[in-house]
């Protein structure tokens, strides 16, 4: 099944030298110290203009993050830091909250930006849940207004300490009142569309930018969806850069010349077990296959050690995640637990996967191994990446899903509340909400911290995820490419300080 995706790649990577070509670059003689050429993780059919959909492809986000200001960004201590949002302030309900704007930023039509173009852009973001899992599902938008042209006066659903960090990253800000997306609107980012398609895009600095003016004049991004193809547009010359390959390609490159830029502990692959259908909705069955995976062995095999073993906290990198014992590999007590659930004669399932991204194939391949130690016969079907988000995710009993390095904030809204829009393990739990409903009013961070890893505490060991390890993201990059971010989440999607060298 993965020859489609193979034969889509090497269309696009063909893609990517012709842009390379048409730009002046030579791909045979990479020596460019003002383009930076991207291979971004992406499918070209499901490429968008739209910075407020499901964000998908990276290869959009990324494209979106260097042509589009957001509010607030991750700064290097992980905490926010103001980017278009210049400051905040709640009052002292901590419903609302007073952000006052940049007064120096333009958009590319030369018209500067104002509170209304961002409360229209939140508001569409609100209007698109469906496809971009309630990105704004704690502000009520409707209530919330424009206090002057560079003031917003922003109004939460409940008493809500953590806005800053809910406007991080994500909340691109077009021209109020713009419709039409079928090409991209103008931005007040670092870059400016400069040709191409969302498929193969060219951007160029935006000297009118108002921050520090990114180093490299022009930055080409291409969706390939086959890690291999993103390795090899590297190693070829190509490509400067290839965002998220296999630790097999990364192994490969260290004797290429090639650096291996890696981001600690951001890639995870949990296992999602829906509690609210057979055999899953019995907690014994849940305990059984966390008991049984040997994380070690998925670790050393998947990642080849590039990262950490796992103990099924959803986001372990988070500030407030917990410092727990490790849960140890016991398979008498999972077959204990399989008997205790009236499992002993065995059980039967199928696992689901896709190689979206390095080693999630492998990954239930030999976790299906591992669970057949204790009578559980796993079948692995794996589905084109194309598909997979759609008819996959948030929808089967048992399948292998994907987290980029998002912070516990976000994954509590879009998968840990009953209503969530991507609610995968059917965790509907009203007493944990209403004590993640107090951790978040809580303006302490100390204190709201230990309130989340408590939270994280009684998901881990109640709830429908098998968390086994944590991956370093990947990335290749010629010589002379210099400061990629590394930072998780959407972090790693600003290169707008990224340098070229000869």
């Amino acid at each position: 099944m993965r020859h489609p995706l193979r034969r889509a790649a090497t269309l696009t990577a063909a893609a990517l030298t012709a842009a390379a070509c048409s730009a002046g670059a030579d791909s045979a003689a990479p020596e460019h110290t003002d383009v930076l050429r991207y291979a971004a993780v992406g499918a070209a059919a499901t490429a968008s203009n739209d910075p407020h959909g499901g964000l998908g492809n990276e290869s959009d986000a990324m494209r979106f993050a260097l042509v589009y200001d957001v509010l607030t960004v991750a700064g290097p201590d992980g905490r926010t830091a103001p980017r278009l949002a210049a400051s905040w302030e709640p009052d002292e309900s901590l419903t609302h909250w007073r952000v006052a704007l940049r007064e120096d930023a333009r958009f590319t039509d030369g018209s500067a930006v104002d509170s209304g173009d961002v409360l229209f852009s939140l508001r569409r973001m609100a209007d698109k849940a469906a496809e971009n899992y309630g990105r704004m599902a704690m502000f009520d938008l409707g209530a919330s207004r424009a206090v002057d042209e560079h003031t917003l006066e922003l109004v939460t659903r409940a008493p809500f300490a953590r806005v800053p960090e809910a406007l991080q990253s994500a909340t691109f800000v077009v021209p109020e009142g713009t419709t039409d997306f079928s090409s991209a609107p103008p931005g007040s980012g670092p870059y400016r569309i400069a040709g191409g398609d969302p498929a193969a895009v060219a951007l160029e600095r935006n000297d009118d930018w108002w921050g520090e003016p990114a180093p490299t004049g022009r930055v080409e991004i291409s969706a390939i969806a086959d890690p291999q193809a993103r390795a090899d547009a590297v190693l070829s010359g190509r490509a400067d850069v290839a965002g998220s390959v296999s630790p097999t390609a990364a192994e490969q490159a260290r004797g290429a010349g090639v650096q291996v830029v890696r981001r600690p502990g951001v890639t995870a692959y949990p296992v999602v077990m829906r509690t609210d259908r057979a055999p899953f909705d019995d907690p014994r069955v849940r305990e059984a296959v966390k008991l049984a995976a040997d994380r070690q062995q998925l670790l050393d095999t998947v990642f080849l050690g590039f990262g950490e073993i796992g103990n099924d906290l959803i986001t372990p990198a988070d500030p407030s995640s917990p410092d727990l014992p490790q849960r140890e590999r016991d398979l008498d007590r999972a077959r204990a637990l399989l008997a205790e659930a009236g499992r002993g004669d065995g059980l039967s399932v199928e696992l689901v996967t896709t190689t979206a991204y390095p080693g999630m194939d492998a990954s239930a391949t030999l976790l299906a191994q591992q669970l057949g130690e204790i009578g559980i016969d796993v079948s692995v079907r794996v589905e084109p990446q194309e598909t997979y988000w759609t008819s996959v995710y948030a929808q089967s009993d048992f399948y292998v899903s994907y987290l980029g390095g998002i912070g516990f904030l976000d994954v509590s809204r879009i998968a840990l509340r009953a209503d969530s829009p991507t609610n995968e393990t059917a965790w509907r739990r009203a007493d944990w909400e209403r004590d993640l409903d107090t951790a978040l009013a809580d303006p302490d961070p100390a204190s709201s911290d230990r309130a989340l890893g408590e939270l994280q505490t009684r998901l881990r060991d109640e709830g429908g995820y098998l968390v086994w390890g944590t991956g370093d993201g990947l990335d290749l990059a010629r010589p002379g490419v210099s400061d990629l971010p590394t930072g998780p989440g959407f972090a790693r999607l600003f290169v707008d300080r990224v340098r070229v060298g000869a």
